[in-house]
């Protein structure tokens, strides 16, 4: 997963992982229905804060708020783009 691209202090680049298309019970979700996903892999991390360190490293899943961050495309693919302090674990 490598990325030509190196967000700044505390920032990091999450990869949305694929919203889902069916439920447990097998029943098909509608695209109109699809809810926006919160879990995805970290793919490029800034150096962090001057006292404070980041504590999330590239490959990690994450999970994070639905509001949470800023979209964007890269190179074809769709990335979120925000600060540590918006994610809130690791799993």
């Amino acid at each position: 997963m490598a990325l030509n691209m190196k967000p700044l202090a505390d920032r990091v680049i999450i990869e949305p992982a694929a919203a889902e298309t069916q439920t447990a019970s097998g029943i098909i979700i509608p695209d109109t229905a699809k809810e926006k996903p919160q879990k995805g892999t970290v793919v490029a991390t800034g150096n962090g804060k001057k006292d404070e360190p980041l504590t999330v490293k590239v490959g990690d899943t994450v999970l994070y708020g639905k509001y949470a961050g800023t979209e964007l495309k890269f190179e074809g693919k769709d990335y979120l783009i925000m600060r540590e302090e918006d994610i809130f674990a690791i799993i």
